[in-house]
């Protein structure tokens, strides 16, 4: 049964009014008053007898004046932004990057840029003219014997250990290189000496202003890359069901002396983590280059790099994983030995793996992850493309095809999920398929990986490990075909996924990702028009769009305005859903009205809502996890003794 808004106007209405002449404290006094001017027409209205067709026709203005009221109290209100520095990352280009970069293009570095990236190039090569001959002639000098000594390397490869050195060296304007050690990487060490010229260079006529209007250029592109970083996020954290640590506690040994005697102890100390995002034209195009400096992650990126689709997203996978496995050290130390085993057979068969275990269990479950949340998310759409058919169908021989079409679907999606494993095998994730297999035991209850790792590694066999390659031989076979029909991609072709409303939401998505919102919103209101009998669909996309949009904006009323039509939009798409209209979706809107509710500081309509969500059950696509943790929180605020 559908939840009616008028169910909700009435009774948050009287409890507004209660809320002004009996606030719970004096801060609240002004707030609720605010909303008295609005809600007195609708407060009048209560003490009516009316009929139950005439409060039918005067729903929608019953509608309007709750929303006026919501708009005024939502104005004193603190935005609900996603924070992406919640979840550790951040997107901010780096001065000392774009220093080293430039450095090198006075050498004329070969690798491709994409188009802005080229017309940065020009740029700073002009810029270059002005450094001299001399010091062009001695970067040259640097950078051709270097590329002589690695004449087996691509560009891009060649301008590796150049970005990990620009990350060793001290903010610009100073730029010093680090105090030479071993513990220094042997790549890093070889190409040090050229933050000299780094320095030099910086200090040319016109460079440091050059580099500094650059900064702020990247600083603009980072806003456009912060859609694709929430989705990317958002969909790693949701599959795991967890949170990223971003405090790391350490146990660090001290040695105190006391007379002639030495007392060692151990003391927590907490080392702070973050996933940077570092937009730069002058990397190759469709290159990722990922950097770990203890506590620190760093992924390069040109800026048109989509990010939920790119290898940033294994580093952030990395950045999640590497917590968590050192969490389970007790555990891992318990496997090592057959661990090592298992990575000695493997470099005897020619593969190239890591000789620590944590590193390897960490490369195994970023593999495993990430082939099956894609395997998991694509057969969650076609099953749910499935389900939407079958009520449509009058024969049990139509009925019958749509099911063998899911199965062949479901078998395409294992065969591709089988070589991607493999790959990743191949390079050194030798236990990717056992934590594969674990995950799709987890993926439908909501539990948090962090809670079930411990138990994954003690119940490691790692012999059984061994026989891997050989056991999804045929399906490796069959995906690899399947890929070479194709070409480069692997997409699925079938009748299940092939709706135009769906391509065209996928399109409009794109435009949102961009940043073009109001491009965005009037695309999906042309597509109402167009196809109105999808209107429930297409209402849940505007409520999102309206939803996202909000994000960052800090003046109030415009904050205000966007929240209000999301929730507008989320309420049509259950006035006009109907017996067709797919539950995953309805348990979706109720979940998100839940939360604008939460956001009102209407606690007990937001737990309605979510009931009313629950009572959909679990369903493909929907929100019955969500909501459940919704409302358990909301109840524990409300019994804390409980």
């Amino acid at each position: 049964m559908l939840l009616d808004p008028l169910s909700f106007v009435l009774p948050l209405a009287k409890h507004l009014l209660k809320k002004a002449r009996h606030p719970d404290d004096s801060k609240d006094t002004d707030r609720h008053r605010l909303l008295l001017p609005p809600l007195y027409p609708l407060l009048s209205l209560c003490s009516l007898p009316f009929s139950f067709q005439e409060l039918l026709m005067m729903k929608k203005v019953l509608l309007i004046l709750l929303l006026l009221s919501l708009a005024t109290f939502v104005c004193a209100q603190s935005a609900p932004v996603f924070d992406l520095t919640s979840y550790g990352v951040r997107i901010e280009p780096d001065k000392r990057l774009i220093a080293v970069l430039a450095t090198l293009e006075v050498a004329g570095m070969e690798y491709e840029l994409s188009d802005k990236g080229e017309e940065l190039r020009i740029r700073l090569r002009e810029t270059a003219k002005k450094a001299g001959p001399d010091l062009k002639q001695k970067i040259d000098i640097f950078v051709n014997q270097y590329k002589k000594r690695h004449s087996d390397q691509r560009p891009s490869e060649i301008a590796a250990p150049f970005i990990s050195m620009a990350y060793s060296l001290s903010p610009a304007p100073q730029l010093d290189e680090p105090f030479r050690s071993i513990d220094l990487p042997d790549d890093l060490l070889e190409v040090l000496d050229f933050s000299v010229l780094v320095r030099e260079f910086y200090k040319a006529e016109g460079v440091s202003q050059e580099i500094d209007r650059i900064f702020e250029e990247y600083k603009a592109m980072s806003d456009e890359l912060r859609p694709s970083a929430r989705e990317m996020v958002t969909d790693v954290l949701d599959y795991m069901n967890t949170r990223p640590e971003l405090t790391y506690i350490e146990r660090v040994k001290v040695e105190t002396q006391k007379g002639k005697k030495t007392i060692t102890t151990y003391e927590p100390r907490a080392r702070e983590r973050s996933f940077t995002i570092v937009p730069e034209l002058l990397t190759a195009e469709g290159t990722v280059n990922f950097l770990n400096i203890t506590d620190d992650y760093y992924a390069i990126i040109p800026p048109d790099t989509d990010l939920s689709r790119s290898e940033v997203r294994r580093g952030y996978l990395q950045f999640v994983l590497d917590p968590l496995v050192l969490n389970s050290a007790s555990e891992v130390r318990e496997k090592s030995e057959a661990i090592r085993k298992l990575i000695n057979d493997r470099r005897e068969a020619g593969g190239q793996v890591s000789a620590d275990p944590y590193l390897t269990i960490t490369r195994s479950l970023v593999a495993a992850v990430d082939a099956r949340e894609e395997q998991y998310r694509k057969e969650q759409v076609a099953t749910a493309q499935a389900r939407s058919k079958l009520p449509l169908l009058k024969t049990e021989a139509e009925k019958q095809a749509v099911v063998a079409e899911l199965n062949r679907v479901k078998g395409l999606l294992a065969d591709e999920a089988a070589l991607q494993l493999s790959e990743s095998y191949e390079e050194g994730a030798i236990l990717n398929f056992y934590f594969a297999e674990k995950l799709q035991g987890i993926e439908e209850s909501g539990f948090d990986i962090a809670s079930s790792l411990k138990d994954w590694i003690i119940s490691l066999d790692a012999t059984a490990e061994s026989g891997r390659l050989t056991a999804v031989a045929d399906a490796r076979k069959r995906a690899e075909e399947e890929r070479a029909r194709q070409g480069t991609t692997f997409v699925i072709e079938t009748t299940l996924v092939e709706n135009p409303l769906t391509n065209k939401l996928l399109e409009i998505d794109k435009i949102a990702d961009a940043g073009k919102y109001p491009e965005a919103e009037q695309a999906l209101k042309n597509l109402l028009e167009e196809a109105p009998t999808e209107s429930p669909r297409i209402y849940y996309a505007l409520g999102r769009l309206s939803s996202r949009s909000a994000e960052g904006v800090k003046d109030s009323e415009e904050l205000n305005l966007k929240l209000v039509k999301a929730k507008v939009y989320y309420e049509n798409v259950l006035r006009s859903a109907n017996e067709t209209t797919d539950p995953g979706l309805l348990s979706s809107t109720y979940f998100a009205l839940g939360r604008i509710y939460e956001f009102y500081k209407q606690p007990e309509y937001a737990e309605k809502i979510y009931d009313a969500a629950l009572r959909i059950g679990k369903v493909e696509g929907g929100a019955f996890d969500q909501a459940f943790e919704a409302k358990k929180l909301l109840l524990e605020k409300k019994n804390p003794e409980r």
